[in-house]
């Protein structure tokens, strides 16, 4: 198998200071303690053990995704995770996001070439988290606004946190429509690709997550519980014959 998208399936900063931790990926991860895609699959077969490429790429965006498929298809990876567009959403300004059409021919090109490479593979999209979530939990936190700030992190959606004028209730609310709008095309990009590609339905976006979930290194990126629920509240939601009750 193989895991594909940004940080978040890294395991980027679950373990340590601004590092990838590639075994605590919701993923591909071998970590015990947030049970994995790769872990939950191990269990049902052990032919896939030992066979968890993680191709994702920390700051990697929808542009980026056709790369990615291309070494999971070297690999013969014939079950692929996608977590991708956080990133698209997660810019420096809000005009800089990536267009809404621009995410979905990037998403369809990386499918086909999956398709022509590798035509058995499964396919399961997870769905991009709501970030609009992460700075009402975290906005009064002086120490998530100091890392937000520090880390130029999400300013489209994490800029001057405490203010509550129009402008910027606005724009918060329109980087999570743009956040919305690509779990749309994911979902439809899946159903396009057919009855190999699953998704989460949307339930990684909609999860309640809390501090609790998230790292103490910089506010934003999930821990090693919000790991553990993306694992979670994914395979449980994928192909049928993944579900192991």
């Amino acid at each position: 198998m193989a895991a594909l998208g940004d940080s978040i399936s890294t395991g980027f900063n679950a373990c340590g200071f601004f590092v990838s931790c590639t075994s605590r990926s919701w993923s591909a991860g071998d970590n015990r303690e947030v049970s994995s895609h790769y872990l939950r699959l191990s269990e049902l077969s052990g032919t896939i053990q030992k066979h968890n490429h993680n191709f994702a790429v920390p700051g990697a965006t929808s542009a980026d995704l056709l790369g990615q498929v291309r070494k999971a298809v070297a690999a013969k990876a014939d079950y692929v995770t996608i977590l991708i567009g956080a990133q698209d959403a997660c810019t420096r300004t809000e005009d800089a996001m990536t267009p809404v059409q621009t995410y979905r021919r990037r998403l369809d090109a990386a499918l086909a070439e999956l398709r022509s490479g590798m035509p058995q593979a499964r396919v399961f999209f997870a769905s991009i988290p709501d970030v609009r979530r992460l700075w009402q939990v975290a906005k009064d936190n002086a120490l998530a606004r100091t890392f937000w700030a520090a880390g130029r992190i999400c300013q489209s959606m994490l800029a001057r946190p405490t203010s509550a004028k129009a402008a910027d209730t606005e724009r918060r609310a329109r980087v999570r429509a743009r956040v919305m709008a690509y779990n749309r095309e994911s979902a439809a990009a899946c159903a396009a690709f057919g009855p190999a590609c699953a998704t989460d339905g949307g339930a990684v976006f909609s999860y309640p997550f809390t501090l609790r979930h998230v790292s103490r290194w910089d506010y934003f990126h999930p821990n090693v519980a919000g790991q553990r629920i993306i694992a979670e509240e994914t395979f449980t939601r994928g192909f049928e014959w993944f579900d192991p009750r």
